[in-house]
């Protein structure tokens, strides 16, 4: 394994739970921010669609992590009926941090505390490469569709409007 001291705290956690769900991709720090999808990928020269932007929402009282393409906005309504849900609802920056022991622009899609009901966006899968954050607004990871799915446990759905 690469050495990974140089990481923050965060992203060797998730960089860890990378290793362990057998993930080839590293986390990479990035020196300019991360924290939007669009500075993502002005940092990582790739299109806006290929950042897999980790959203955490409110489903009826629980987290829900969206990982969206970076290309469109949730349709919180359309997503809340798909899962059947009463109501999805953005969370507040404190159950961000409680749900994912991560801040707002950095979610990682795992590394968490426990484990966070997830939902993969379909749009993810127009692209052979997408980034995810790493677990600080300015560390990413290189990953694919598929493996989103495969180390999140995540439904793949539509989440776009």
């Amino acid at each position: 394994m690469t050495d990974l001291s140089h990481l923050p705290t965060r992203s060797r956690l998730v960089a860890a739970a990378l290793t362990d769900a057998g993930v080839l991709g590293e986390v990479v720090e990035l020196p300019d921010s991360a924290r939007t999808a669009a500075e993502a990928a002005a940092a990582l020269g790739t299109e806006v669609g290929a950042i897999a932007n980790s959203l955490v929402f409110w489903a009826d009282d629980r987290p829900l992590l969206v990982l969206t393409s970076g290309r469109h906005r949730v349709d919180t309504a359309a997503l809340a009926r798909r899962l059947g849900r009463s109501h999805v609802g953005r969370a507040t920056p404190e159950q961000v941090r409680t749900a994912t022991g991560q801040a707002i622009g950095g979610v990682a899609p795992l590394g968490h505390p426990e484990r966070v009901e997830t939902v993969v966006d379909v749009a993810l899968a127009d692209y052979p490469q997408v980034w995810a954050a790493g677990g600080t607004p300015h560390t990413v990871f290189p990953t694919t569709f598929d493996e989103l799915v495969r180390i999140t446990g995540g439904a793949a759905l539509v989440v776009g409007d």
